[in-house]
């Protein structure tokens, strides 16, 4: 069966342990801004939210690439393919969740690829705020609730 992360923002502290461990494991760098995951601090409601690539059944991202180098692969997470892609960052402008981008770090677009199946952020989140589940559709809505939410709020304060 398939699996995906879910997010729980009531239970993520803020800790940026997912950040820290995310860059290490892509740039062997404790360097949070070259992780594929960002925690979001709302101080004023007084929350966090881990934000990465929600792996959407039908990407935006993946649409608008001209070269065709963002793929899904057959367990369903959406990759690069650094081979194909020349760095035209189409795909970072069509993500309504800003959840790819282009590293400077590493000189190319990244987003979150789940760890080849192993999500990082998942397995070290502390408080279990990220989880890397079965894909059921009970998950399957919380995903897409949870997309929405993410939407209304990046819209407001236009992320």
């Amino acid at each position: 069966m398939r699996k995906m992360l879910t997010i729980s923002p009531e239970k993520c502290t803020g800790c940026r342990t997912c950040e820290v461990i995310c860059s290490f494991n892509k740039t062997s760098e404790f360097n949070p801004k070259a992780a594929r995951v960002a925690v979001i601090s709302y101080d004023e409601i007084g929350i966090s939210v881990p934000v990465m690539c929600m792996q959407c059944d039908d990407p935006a991202c993946m649409k608008v690439c001209p070269v065709n180098a963002i793929y899904k692969n057959e367990d369903g997470t959406v990759l690069i393919n650094d081979d194909r892609c020349i760095g035209c960052k189409m795909c970072v402008s069509a993500c309504p969740l800003g959840n790819i981008t282009f590293s400077p770090v590493e000189n190319r677009v990244v987003k979150c690829d789940l760890c080849g199946g192993y999500p990082m952020c998942a397995r070290y989140c502390p408080s279990g705020a990220i989880q890397f589940s079965e894909a059921t559709p009970t998950n399957l809505a919380r995903k897409r609730l949870m997309a929405d939410r993410l939407k209304e709020v990046f819209g407001e304060v236009n992320v």
